[in-house]
């Protein structure tokens, strides 16, 4: 059986699908409005779970694989909640000290696909720590469904105090270089916009369809930015004229890449809205970018 894309689903559901997982709408109001687009056999239930992630499938390295050490660690965060979880990833056998990245995840937590990331970020030389922003909560519940229903109970300004700690911790990791760039989906790219406007030591910062931040925050950012979208985006491209403007008025280093065609979360490859040429391209950037400006 071939594998699901996002040609395969009605774009009227693609756009029903970012809102439900992105809290607009609740689940109920996706089954109601996705059911008239339901064909055959197919039911509203049937395309949420289609439309759902596949971690396994995806896993592109394990856990266990030797190339790398993996580990969660926890570390103190007395701005933020206390003290955060993360998992680090980290190339087995490393020469010398390592450039480091922090991966910020969507609005779900730590789930096996962000594990993944960090992991190959570790294969391609990097150590790579990705934070549970749901620990203070229990952490990812392994669900996605109650994952989302747990995101919003978090205290935002606590949360982006947590990463803060985190970027720190790397920033101090014995086996790092000192050089910290980051790299986040959806939230997590809203994650990296703010963090490139609060840490004037950021060595770089990748966002993928990320919220802006607000324009006259903009001025303080001195991280050069590689910031990637995608063309059927209407929610997050609404704000990226300004952003533009102002990056360009403060004379911020930016590379920007709108990739056409392709839905918002064209590089999480465990759902069909995973486009894989946008997304191969999208990681080679990524990982050039921070070979650039993290390798001393």
């Amino acid at each position: 059986m071939s594998r699901l894309t996002a040609k395969d689903f009605h774009p009227e559901v693609l756009k029903l699908f970012d809102k439900y997982v992105h809290g607009l709408i609740p689940r109920r109001d996706f089954l109601k409005s996705a059911g008239k687009f339901a064909v055959g056999a197919a039911t509203a239930e049937g395309l949420l779970q289609a439309l759902s992630p596949r971690f396994a499938e995806a896993q592109q390295v394990r856990g266990d694989d030797p190339r790398i050490k993996a580990r969660f660690v926890e570390i103190p965060s007395p701005q933020g909640y206390g003290t955060l979880r993360g998992y680090l990833a980290q190339p087995a056998q490393a020469k010398g000290k390592l450039p480091t990245v922090l991966v910020v995840h969507e609005n779900r937590g730590l789930n096996p696909h962000i594990e993944d990331i960090a992991r190959r970020l570790a294969l391609d030389g990097f150590i790579a720590f990705a934070p549970d922003a749901l620990f203070p909560l229990g952490g990812y519940p392994g669900d996605e469904d109650k994952a989302r229903e747990l995101f919003p109970k978090l205290d935002q300004t606590k949360t982006r105090e947590d990463f803060i700690a985190a970027a720190g911790f790397l920033k101090k990791l014995p086996e790092g270089n000192g050089k910290v760039g980051t790299v986040g989906f959806c939230y997590g790219g809203g994650v990296v916009n703010f963090l490139a406007t609060r840490l004037p030591d950021l060595a770089a910062g990748v966002p993928f369809y990320g919220n802006q931040p607000p324009v006259e925050e903009v001025a303080k950012i001195k991280a050069p930015l590689l910031i990637q979208y995608a063309e059927n985006d209407e929610r997050i491209n609404a704000g990226w004229p300004k952003y533009e403007a102002a990056l360009k008025a403060a004379g911020v280093h930016y590379e920007a890449y709108i990739y056409p065609g392709v839905q918002h979360g064209f590089n999480n490859d465990t759902t069909p809205r995973f486009d894989q040429a946008a997304a191969k391209l999208a990681w080679q950037r990524t990982v050039a970018f921070f070979n650039q400006h993290l390798r001393a």
